[in-house]
């Protein structure tokens, strides 16, 4: 059997078999127009609960949505950028394999903010593989330190960096610098009180 549910070809067919695979493509091409339509009907949040409730554990949907974050045009990139943050929330196993490159897409020169702003979000709550802790931190560093960021971007890499901290005490000095130049520069309330949470 070729593994696909809906068809009974035998292995032993090699038309058979050639007829599975372009059923297949045939699937996962519908289910990425589908996807790409759904996150372009509407930005919302319930319409992105909806694509992540569609996404659940599963892997091929995952990838497809993964796909569309990577090399679509901005409006589709920023959209999906939302949902794949959400779906991390709920399911951070899809995530975890493809951290590098999506750590990647946030580095990118002319990367959205809704990117880096999801991307960095993410990596608040989501277990980081040690080969990239040097990448994250130089890039949250240069958000955190960047006074063009949105105050989202700059919160959400605090407290990653934050986090990093506890595995890289030494960076500790380097983060209270940096947040204390962003308070003198009449930091909002927002900021203020996550860097109370932090105990930064």
């Amino acid at each position: 059997m070729c593994g696909l549910k809906s068809c009974e070809c035998k292995t032993s067919s090699n038309n058979a078999i050639l007829f599975c695979d372009i059923f297949y493509l045939s699937i996962s091409g519908y289910l990425f127009m589908a996807l790409r339509n759904e996150i372009l009907k509407e930005h919302s949040k319930a319409q992105s609960l909806k694509i992540v409730a569609w996404v659940g554990h599963d892997k091929q949907r995952f990838d497809e949505l993964l796909q569309l974050f990577m090399n679509d045009e901005y409006r589709v990139v920023q959209r999906a950028a939302w949902v794949l943050t959400l779906v991390a929330d709920n399911e951070p196993q899809l995530i975890q394999p493809h951290l590098e490159v999506i750590v990647g897409k946030m580095n990118e020169p002319d990367a959205p903010v809704a990117v880096k702003r999801n991307v960095v979000r993410l990596l608040q709550h989501v277990p980081i593989p040690e080969k990239l802790h040097g990448t994250v931190m130089n890039s949250c560093f240069e958000l955190l330190a960047d006074p063009k960021e949105t105050i989202a971007v700059r919160v959400f890499s605090m407290t990653v960096l934050a986090n990093l901290s506890k595995i890289y005490p030494d960076i500790k000095q380097e983060l209270k610098a940096i947040i204390n130049d962003v308070l003198e520069q009449n930091a909002s309330a927002g900021f203020k009180a996550r860097v109370r949470n932090l105990g930064l």
